[in-house]
């Protein structure tokens, strides 16, 4: 079954682009709301993302456009276009930053992913007083 693509939006204010850039695509800030932790190699491009001490999967970078974009891939991902995307965006008219999400999940799991999602962005915007 091949998995089904699916975008989210959440207004984040008037948070920084810079700060969010950071909690995205650097490691210590996905530690403070995707991971519990994450390790780079010495390529700069593959992640280990670690939950609950033992839950681990690893991701390459397959796209990056600081301070807006970027895409990553897991490396156990059986779908070859699948990935999930990050994305900010300045919105012209109220200079609002928008963060944007594209993801990839087996239809019957839609729903899930995209509260897991939720749940996270809460997190991600509680760390950055939002």
């Amino acid at each position: 079954m091949s998995k089904e693509k699916f975008h989210i939006e959440f207004l984040m204010g008037n948070a920084s682009q810079n700060s969010l850039w950071r909690m995205i695509s650097q490691i210590d800030g996905l530690c403070e709301w995707f991971a519990d932790r994450v390790t780079i190699d010495d390529t700069d491009t593959i992640f280990t993302f670690t939950w609950d001490k033992d839950d681990s999967r690893r991701a390459e970078i397959i796209s990056k456009n600081p301070p807006t974009s970027i895409r990553y891939r897991w490396l156990d991902e059986n779908d070859p276009d699948a990935y999930f995307e990050f994305l900010v965006r300045k919105l012209d008219l109220s200079g609002d930053i928008t963060f944007e999400i594209t993801d990839f999940s087996d239809p019957d799991e839609k729903s899930d992913s995209i509260s897991l999602w939720e749940y996270q962005v809460e997190e991600l915007k509680r760390k950055l007083g939002i």
